[in-house]
């Protein structure tokens, strides 16, 4: 569970209020969902958890931003090393994205209402809020973690609304001006999520399937501003989890937020996708994940290098099905934890450094050290060979008997 840091100003509860604990951003919807339960009569107790895509400033805004909103108490909570255990260590060493492409930037929500139930249970309350849509993935991942954590009552703002409004954000927007409150010029274009695995946008040109416009940018670099100098990183490894980024020592989520400063200004990690969502609809989101993409690319040089053939073939069927289960709500599901129990296995020997170049806009694996790369002391591929012309002319055809005889059999028959 992640720890708690600052506090800012806490009120204590008043037992005769009912008390809820809401997941806030700072962002349109979370900021719509205070007064909107306020008028409703409950003390509004708000948590961020910090799963590392805010800067200090951003910080700062996120709990002035709830101060400002009245409401009864705010947390921020530090979910950097557990979004790195949780998330980021098994993702990487399963290495695909959901239907072979988007990172999964939007896992931290699980952590996130880990850090909700530990507050609902700071404060004696069973009440979970979360401003997730009725439209999209995340209504799904908020309501399954918590259901598989505890028996809460789950409050969904946004969905009520939608019952009523068919322009959800206009009412939104219109909502909490009628009461004195701005919203950010950003938030009345796209949705916009970040935290440490990434960045995701969706709204206005994105969602009408046209290009997307300048504004809808945010880490990476555009192609004009990519500097001129390669960058060149090692990464070292050992079990499969990254350790070392130049030889220095870094725990885990600050190392990747190290990995997303490098990379972000050579446009690394930066997609446009659409996917089939859990509720059937199809999602057009812009994606940027320029350390994650990295380590990805990283793990999966030095895994292929020293991983057997059956296992370089197997493995992507266990991948896909974790990033399944982590896309579509299932965290807790057991299945996730035994897929995992192999997934850790199969880490033993990726062992070693990896050096990562780019000069823009992609990154490759350029150089692989590790005592464990299955090569051939008297062979190399393509180049040399410790065997003979008879043995090599004996393999091929055994190995490619059954297809040579189909072939031989139906030719005589014309067929």
């Amino acid at each position: 569970m992640p720890s708690a840091s600052a506090n800012p100003e806490s009120r204590t509860p008043n037992p005769e209020q009912r008390n809820v604990v809401l997941a806030f951003s700072g962002g349109l919807d979370t900021s719509f969902c205070v007064p909107y339960l306020q008028e409703r009569g409950y003390a509004v107790h708000t948590v961020f958890a910090d799963t590392g895509g805010v800067d200090d400033e951003e910080r700062a805004f996120i709990e002035g931003r709830a101060a400002e909103l009245g409401v009864a108490s705010h947390v921020t909570i530090d979910g950097g090393p557990a979004i790195w255990n949780g998330f980021v260590k098994p993702f990487v060493q399963a290495g695909e994205g959901y239907q072979g492409q988007y990172p999964l930037l939007v896992s931290d929500r699980y952590l996130i209402v880990e850090s909700a139930l530990q507050r609902a249970k700071e404060l004696g309350t069973r009440r979970i809020a979360h401003g997730c849509t009725g439209m999209g993935n995340d209504q799904v991942r908020f309501d399954l973690a918590v259901k598989a954590l505890g028996d809460y009552e789950i409050i969904a703002p946004i969905r009520e609304i939608q019952k009523e409004h068919s322009a959800v954000r206009a009412y939104e927007q219109s909502y909490l001006e009628q009461r004195g409150f701005g919203v950010r010029a950003k938030q009345k274009v796209y949705t916009i999520n970040e935290n440490l695995l990434g960045l995701t946008m969706s709204g206005g040109e994105i969602d009408r399937w046209e290009a997307p416009g300048d504004g809808a940018r945010g880490w990476c670099a555009p192609r004009s501003e990519w500097p001129t100098q390669a960058l060149t990183v090692t990464l070292g490894f050992a079990h499969g989890e990254a350790k070392t980024l130049d030889g220095e020592s870094l725990p885990g989520h600050a190392l990747l937020a190290r990995l997303n400063a490098l990379f972000a200004p050579y446009g690394v990690g930066r997609g446009i996708y659409t996917g089939d969502t859990t509720i059937g609809l199809k999602g057009r989101i812009i994606y940027e994940a320029p350390g994650l993409i990295a380590l990805l690319v990283a793990h999966r040089a030095l895994e292929e290098a020293v991983l057997s053939k059956a296992q370089n073939r197997f493995k992507p069927i266990i991948a896909k099905q974790w990033v399944e289960l982590v896309y579509e709500g299932f965290f807790h599901d057991p299945l996730k934890r035994d897929l995992e129990a192999f997934l850790s296995a199969s880490q033993h020997c990726v062992n070693g450094e990896v050096t990562l170049e780019t000069r823009g806009g992609s990154v490759h694996a350029v150089a692989i050290r590790s005592p464990h790369i299955l090569s051939a002391k008297g062979a190399t591929y393509a180049q040399s060979a410790d065997w003979g012309v008879a043995e090599a002319e004996g393999f091929i055809r055994l190995y490619g008997m059954s297809s040579t005889l189909w072939a031989e059999v139906n030719r005589e028959q014309g067929a």
